[in-house]
């Protein structure tokens, strides 16, 4: 069992409540980072957002790269699940950048949580094109293959609808081997479909037991699809197999019984992986990924 929190990026994460005497600062953040990992929590989700959308665009939010590779200098243990919205970030620039925080946490603690963009209005706001919602699955789609392929090859090139490289180097390479994780999550056909092919881990809403058993089915079903019609898991996972089931997350402790692992949040979410993957230092993980504490 593993378990992670959101790390306050943006302070607290109550919206009827103004002051939770959580602060977005640096100094807040790094201390919780450093005490966390030493009472024994496993991952924080540092979410990316310029603008605050809980306490109001008024309030301050920290930027979660630079945040992000600040903790990994800080920090021994915690795996930084960095959220990463496409729209915002060149998928070649963005390798780099975290392959170079993977080297500064010393290998196995970098995963990204790609976000396919949602609030139209902070993307205006910042100067940031906003597509259609099955448009900016398709630049993801995109992305995620630049990113990839750079982390694995040099003199690699690419020509899109969205992005292009030509004769792109990347070095160093992550650390983490066969790469860093990569967790998304959606409900539309569109998410579905391409994290199945492209993602190592599919996160989820917390739901009834029965709901939850059957969306990890329908990914799995996909997932082998994939694999049939040809998609390269082999730089994603070792072996394709999935877990049979993880834990539910939510608040009822009991409508855990029996699974495989869990977290419990104030938003209940939850990932399951793919298969094993091969970590720095010799540290496998498996099944439960993150969540909201």
């Amino acid at each position: 069992m593993r378990y992670g929190y959101w790390l306050p990026v943006f302070g607290g994460w109550l919206r009827n409540v103004d002051d939770e005497r959580m602060e977005a600062s640096w100094e807040y953040n790094s201390r919780l980072a450093r005490r966390s990992e030493e009472i024994g929590y496993d991952l924080t989700l540092v979410a990316e957002l310029n603008l605050n959308d809980i306490k109001g665009v008024e309030a301050p939010s920290l930027d979660a790269w630079s945040t992000a590779a600040a903790l990994a200098a800080v920090t021994k243990r915690l795996e930084l699940m960095v959220a990463v919205r496409p729209t915002f970030h060149q998928p070649a620039l963005l390798a780099k950048q975290a392959a170079n925080i993977d080297h500064i946490g010393g290998g196995g603690r970098l995963s990204l949580n790609v976000v396919s963009s949602w609030w139209a209005d902070e993307a205006k706001k910042y100067g940031v094109q906003f597509e259609q919602h099955d448009d900016r699955y398709a630049r993801t789609t995109e992305w995620l293959e630049i990113v990839d392929r750079l982390w694995h090859q040099d003199h690699f090139s690419f020509s899109g609808k969205h992005y292009a490289v030509e004769d792109a180097v990347l070095q160093p390479k992550p650390v983490t081997r066969p790469r860093p994780v990569i967790y998304a999550g959606g409900e539309s056909e569109a998410a579905k479909q391409m994290i199945s092919r492209l993602c190592d881990a599919y996160v989820m809403h917390g739901d009834e037991p029965a709901r939850v058993r059957e969306k990890i089915r329908d990914m799995s079903a996909r997932r082998e699809s994939a694999a049939r019609a040809g998609a390269d898991h082999e730089r994603q996972t070792v072996g394709s197999r999935l877990p049979e089931l993880p834990a539910m997350a939510g608040g009822n402790k009991a409508g855990a019984k029996g699974f495989a692992g869990g977290l419990f949040s104030f938003e209940p979410r939850f990932a399951f992986g793919f298969g094993r993957h091969a970590r720095a230092g010799g540290r496998t993980h498996r099944g439960i990924r993150s969540g909201r504490r």
